[in-house]
């Protein structure tokens, strides 16, 4: 009973932070979290290394990796969505600075993030800038990316093959069709569209349960093509819903329905959503624990991660659906980022490494990013943002 009323004092103290942080209108919330971006990242920009590329913040040290690493992309495409917001150049030229070091990417096929690595990166860049040069980085990428198209499967290869897996394809991959997609239509190479269709069509009929949850990673037989296990890497079980899984799972096929307008994608985008949403897991907050099946619920470990990106694909699917379920899905995104936008998880000026969302969970399973600020939770959650303005103010 301690434990249960314990439970309910820490859910109430979420409750009541986000009921005041949304007494603050929309347009000068979004504007004083674009403007405490800008400071904090310059703070943030203080702590790299020349090459490396900030991933955390942990007991006190900045945390850095080597571009080949696959959130190198976050921090440039999160100094874009900024300057964007701010106009503040000492931030574009930072943007640009981070986009040199991470260049060399373009040739990468060591695995499957180079969506994550160069389009989160070059492709906003070129949004913003328009310069040919971007765009070229952008469709040598996607030529990179294809590579590890695997014909037999009919997917894309994430890693290769190791003790533990003979050929993965993980949910996150649905991720990087965007930059295939985009450089079909954009001049590149018509395969790299078809590639992006077929590895949608795959993980369709072999990633999802009949609850429209995910399992982490579908292992194949390269010979055959056959699957040889549905498993997990960075989830609590083989069987559980890997939060930021989820996110990846709803966020690829919102992206792929905006380019093929093919019902299918749309269908399993709102079921996902509807999953998400509905789980008598997802706390009253809505950022979720780190996995949906999680040990020690409601004292497990949030991933503030998973609730940034959940947020900016909801308010994307809110573009494609009507009435109830449209309201649906912008009344949860607006309580995310309200969460998110919160003492309980935005971070002061100066603290947290420079980051801005605290509370994100890496790879629980291999006790490795528990409870710290992560990259790519900022850049979703301030690309959230962003289309909130721009679709919905």
């Amino acid at each position: 009973m301690k434990r249960l009323l314990i439970a309910f004092a820490f859910l109430a103290a979420f409750s009541k932070s986000n009921a005041q942080e949304a007494k603050k209108p929309w347009a000068q919330l979004i504007k004083d979290e674009f403007e405490f971006a800008g400071k904090q990242y310059k703070f943030l920009a203080k702590n790299i290394p020349e090459g490396k590329t900030p991933q955390s913040f942990k007991d006190g040290k900045p945390i850095n990796y080597d571009i080949k690493w696959w959130c190198s992309g976050f921090y440039s495409g999160t100094l874009w969505n900024i300057y964007e917001q701010t106009r503040d150049e000492s931030i574009k030229q930072e943007a640009e600075n981070a986009l040199k070091v991470i260049e060399p990417n373009q040739t990468f096929t060591g695995n499957h993030d180079l969506g994550f690595m160069m389009y989160c990166s070059f492709g906003n860049a070129y949004r913003l800038t328009n310069k040919p040069e971007y765009k070229s980085v952008i469709l040598r990428s996607a030529e990179s990316l294809s590579t590890r198209y695997r014909p037999s499967i009919k997917s894309i290869q994430s890693w290769n093959k190791n003790k533990y897996w003979n050929c993965p394809v993980i949910i996150d991959n649905m991720m990087n069709l965007e930059m295939l997609t985009w450089a079909s239509e954009n001049g590149g190479d018509k395969k790299y569209k078809e590639i992006a269709i077929t590895h949608a069509n795959t993980t369709l009929a072999n990633h999802f349960r009949p609850d429209f949850s995910s399992y982490h990673v579908v292992d194949y037989d390269l010979e055959t093509g056959k699957v040889k296990k549905k498993a997990t890497w960075q989830g609590a079980a083989d069987c559980s819903s890997w939060s930021r899984g989820q996110s990846w799972a709803l966020y690829g096929y919102t992206l792929m329905y905006r380019f093929t307008k093919d019902q299918k994608y749309l269908k399993q985008a709102k079921g996902i959503a509807h999953f998400i949403l509905n789980h008598p897991n997802l706390p009253a907050d809505k950022i979720p624990f780190w996995d949906f099946d999680a040990q020690g619920i409601p004292f497990a470990k949030r991933d503030a991660s998973a609730g940034a990106i959940i947020a900016s694909a909801l308010l994307e699917l809110g573009q494609y659906t009507a009435k109830e379920e449209k309201k649906e899905f912008i009344k949860a995104a607006e309580t995310m980022l309200q969460s998110l936008a919160s003492p309980d998880y935005r971070a002061k000026l100066g603290e947290n490494g420079g980051f801005l969302l605290m509370h994100s969970t890496g790879a629980y399973p291999m006790n490795s990013e528990i409870d710290v600020p992560l990259i790519y939770a900022d850049y979703y959650y301030l690309e959230a943002l962003a289309r909130y303005k721009k679709w919905y103010l």
